[in-house]
């Protein structure tokens, strides 16, 4: 993943944000619009791009295009560098595989520890309840 290929790639698009904010917010366009056409990547490999796009697929456009919003901030340039961070970070976690698990047994002395808490849990409630008083 070659991120300087990737971040020359990507397209932005500034809009008006919606919400509270008074006059300030129709007159400014601070919203930022990422796009990032995932097929016509030069930046990533083959693998990266068919990991990505399985990952990523409830998030991709018909065309196979990740299109993130970022509105938070009142100024256009801090909502850009947040929707660049963020997209960074939503892609390392799509490329990275994740390690196989090992499926391991309870150790003997988890299992004894396990039955003692239940055998004492047991004696406790049966401490509550009322005496049978030979009837």
């Amino acid at each position: 993943m070659d991120k300087k290929q990737i971040h020359r790639e990507l397209q932005f698009k500034a809009m008006r944000s919606s919400g509270a904010g008074g006059q300030h917010v129709n007159k400014v366009s601070s919203k930022v619009e990422l796009t990032f056409n995932i097929p016509a990547s030069e930046g990533l490999s083959d693998r990266e791009k068919h990991r990505i796009q399985l990952k990523l697929k409830s998030r991709l456009t018909n065309e196979g295009a990740l299109v993130l919003q970022c509105d938070e901030a009142r100024s256009q340039h801090r909502n850009k560098d947040l929707v660049v961070k963020r997209f960074f970070e939503m892609l390392k976690k799509a490329v990275t595989i994740p390690k196989k698990r090992k499926p391991t047994k309870p150790t003997k002395s988890s299992k004894e520890k396990r039955l003692r808490s239940k055998k004492k849990t047991s004696e406790k409630k049966a401490t509550r309840k009322k005496p049978d008083l030979g009837k």
